[in-house]
């Protein structure tokens, strides 16, 4: 069997003298999507935060290819593709300018493929208007933008259908299903019920603290 992209082992973290979760194991192979699931503060965001990169405070190992991501850190930044709760975008630049912004980095980019990504979640007609002018479900689509325009093979997203409407949700489920069938790796919390065949699932309840189970 393939090595995992991502894979982790023991992964405990405690947040304010509170064990968020314990003995987590995950392995992400090409191909494949991962749900965390859980209850309102079992450490979702967290979890995700810490697969990322973005948050330290955890025991446990964390492998990209095979190898610690402590040794690799470079390496595994360049190929991964992390979207928050949070949309990230700069509110006082138009969509179309965040996206030149966040691309900035890859030679070779062209204003075409920014305004197909933006046609792709129904906001060319906003290109040029600056963001905080829109609604929070119109910017957390500027944010979705940059997954049609993502060739990293890892993919990990906090809530990613939150605020947007059912079209944005089957588009949307559509890429996932078009990632994953090209070989790029998926993990995601979500509210919403997906409706792709083959994901996985994590429930973080398992792994909770007491305090949070009982």
């Amino acid at each position: 069997m393939p090595i995992p992209l991502l894979q982790a082992t023991g992964l405990s973290c405690e947040r304010d003298e509170r064990l968020l979760f314990t003995g987590v194991d995950l392995a992400v192979r090409a191909g494949s999507l991962l749900r965390v699931e859980g209850p309102n503060g079992a450490g979702k965001t967290t979890l995700l935060r810490i697969l990322a990169g973005l948050h330290s405070g955890y025991e446990g190992e964390i492998l990209w290819c095979g190898e610690s991501v402590h040794r690799v850190r470079e390496h595994f930044l360049r190929n991964l593709l992390y979207i928050g709760h949070r949309p990230g975008i700069k509110p006082l630049l138009t969509p179309l300018e965040n996206l030149a912004a966040l691309l900035a980095c890859h030679p070779g980019s062209h204003r075409d493929p920014l305004e197909g990504a933006l046609e792709a979640v129904e906001l060319l007609p906003f290109a040029h208007m600056p963001c905080h002018h829109l609604s929070a479900g119109q910017q957390r689509r500027v944010a979705l933008a940059r997954l049609y325009l993502s060739d990293e093979p890892l993919w990990i997203l906090d809530e990613a259908f939150t605020a947007i409407d059912r079209a944005g949700v089957e588009s949307l489920e559509r890429l996932l299903e078009k990632r994953m069938a090209a070989g790029g790796a998926i993990i995601l919390t979500t509210h919403h019920r997906l409706s792709i065949s083959g994901a996985e699932s994590l429930d973080l309840l398992a792994h909770t603290g007491e305090a949070l189970a009982l």
